[in-house]
């Protein structure tokens, strides 16, 4: 095993059916990882025979794929998917199935990729097998009318693929990544910073390089064609050229939880033009102190201000249509959304000290410790679906219920101990590992490590700056996280049972 981490720097399978074929133990693996995913997700369903619900997010997805519109409050992604999925069924069990088995199978074309990589001893791969293929938060992922599942499962296939093209070389794959990450790009705006992963892959492998270029520009052209497709649909109903109101949403709503620190005896003069949203958001301020009324304030770093009908954020919006009936709630959203944008962005330059210590330092701490959130609960508690969901899947009521006596899932309450456990391991390992100057031994490993620490780097600060952080939107990063945690602890432990001194290794 020591010679195999040491000396391959290349695979030599060309891809995973290759592998597959020339390997016996790979075999057993993908046979036991998809009798197990049956076995498991089959008992899971029969305790939940309905799927959950998230209030809000399920039932918008649920509306914009029955309406088919070019443009949504959400990415259309995950509406168009529903959308297409009904054409061949309407059943709940077979759209939770899917995802499930999606996500299965891209775990299992992870591992499988990570065992073809770096030959790891056998306990290792027990312990890839168990953590990724009997995962408890898969099962409610999957279960969930939401784009978590179908987003996880996808960016785990695209990472995979990045892996092969590190690592070896198959033309196929170059233009199959491209795809997938412009349908990533499409179901949730995170994927926005993938093609800086795809930029990094290049340097860490230059073979074939002006064909890994092409890929990547294809990836970038596609998304910029969405980009300018939705862009000019925003421009028609709002009359601003914009892709994406909702980042100028979240950007105020991120401001605002720093704001309201400010005291009134400290504000700073902010441009005319923010006289009257402004004079909005410190009526609410000035309204809302008394928690116990107002619970909702006593959130840190959360996003009330985006949804909530009686934040200031929300009545501002109004205040702009209000003229007007006729106007829906996509174009009320998208009107107010570049005052949003510019409104936000004056607030962090304003005040970048009380930005970085009411929002930026929690929102830190979310990331280390990732919230349950919705998650936490079956359906949010409810016993019933909102009409829309009724009628989509072809329900005889709205009622749904569990097997089990009440909706609270505690087997998930243990995945933000563990995360903040592996958020530590995987800095003392890197650290570790540089610090023996095991790069030089394992240079297979280093490139990994640099992926991988990409990854991580960038997803850390485009979470905590510009988006929430909640356990199902960090469960990538997460598992990506977690498997090189397991490969440099594999290293540490081949080197530390070594016959030689340590010394020997530094030196």
């Amino acid at each position: 095993m020591k010679k195999a981490l040491e000396n391959r720097d290349f695979i030599v399978y060309r891809s995973i059916p290759d592998y597959i074929q020339n390997n016996r133990s790979s075999r057993l693996y993908l046979f036991l990882g998809l009798f197990v995913s049956v076995v498991q997700f089959g008992i899971f369903k029969y305790c939940y025979p309905f799927p959950s619900f998230i209030n809000g997010d399920s039932y918008v997805y649920i509306t914009m794929a029955s309406s088919n519109p070019k443009i949504g409050t959400y990415p259309i992604g995950y509406p168009m998917f529903l959308r297409l999925f009904s054409v061949f069924s309407k059943s709940d069990l077979v759209l939770v199935c899917f995802q499930y088995a999606l996500l299965q199978c891209g775990f299992l074309y992870f591992i499988l990729s990570i065992f073809s990589c770096f030959e790891v001893t056998k306990f290792t791969r027990v312990l890839f097998f168990v953590l990724f293929m009997i995962n408890p938060v898969s099962w409610y992922l999957a279960n969930m009318v939401s784009s978590d599942a179908l987003f996880l499962s996808l960016s785990i296939i695209w990472f995979t693929q990045l892996i092969w093209m590190v690592y070896s070389y198959h033309k196929g794959l170059i233009l199959f990544n491209s795809i997938v990450l412009f349908i990533l790009f499409t179901i949730r705006y995170n994927a926005l910073y993938y093609p800086l992963i795809s930029i990094a892959a290049l340097f860490l492998n230059r073979a074939y390089i002006a064909k890994r270029v092409g890929g990547i520009l294809i990836s970038i052209f596609l998304i910029a064609l969405f980009i300018q497709y939705t862009s000019k649909d925003y421009k028609r109903l709002s009359g601003v050229y914009q892709f994406s109101p909702f980042s100028g949403w979240q950007l105020a709503n991120n401001a605002l939880y720093a704001y309201r620190y400010v005291d009134s005896f400290h504000l700073k003069k902010l441009p005319k033009k923010f006289d009257s949203i402004d004079k909005m958001v410190r009526h609410y301020f000035d309204t809302t102190k008394d928690t116990k009324k107002y619970p909702s304030e006593m959130l840190v770093a959360s996003t009330v201000y985006m949804w909530d009908p009686r934040s200031p954020l929300s009545i501002y919006a109004d205040s702009l249509v209000a003229k007007d009936s006729t106007v829906g709630p996509l174009k009320k959203w998208s009107k107010a959304a570049p005052m949003m944008k510019e409104y936000g962005t004056q607030l962090i330059k304003t005040y970048p000290k009380e930005f970085v210590t009411h929002y930026i330092l929690p929102n830190s701490l979310k990331y280390y410790v990732p919230p349950i959130e919705f998650l936490e609960t079956y359906n949010m508690g409810l016993d019933t679906v909102n009409p829309i969901a009724e009628e989509w899947f072809n329900y005889k009521t709205n009622k749904v219920y569990t097997r089990f006596k009440d909706k609270e899932t505690y087997i998930l309450n243990y995945y933000p101990i563990l995360v903040a456990v592996m958020n530590v391991l995987i800095v003392l390992n890197i650290l570790s590992f540089i610090g023996l100057r095991l790069q030089k031994r394992f240079p297979n490993i280093k490139k990994y490590l640099l992926l991988v620490g990409i990854l991580w780097s960038i997803n850390f600060c485009f979470s905590v700056f510009a988006s929430p952080i909640a356990l199902r939107f960090q469960l990538f990063p997460i598992i990506v996280s977690l498997s090189l945690v397991i490969i440099l602890m594999e290293c540490l432990v081949v080197v530390s049972f070594e016959k030689h001194d340590v010394s020997t290794v530094i030196n």
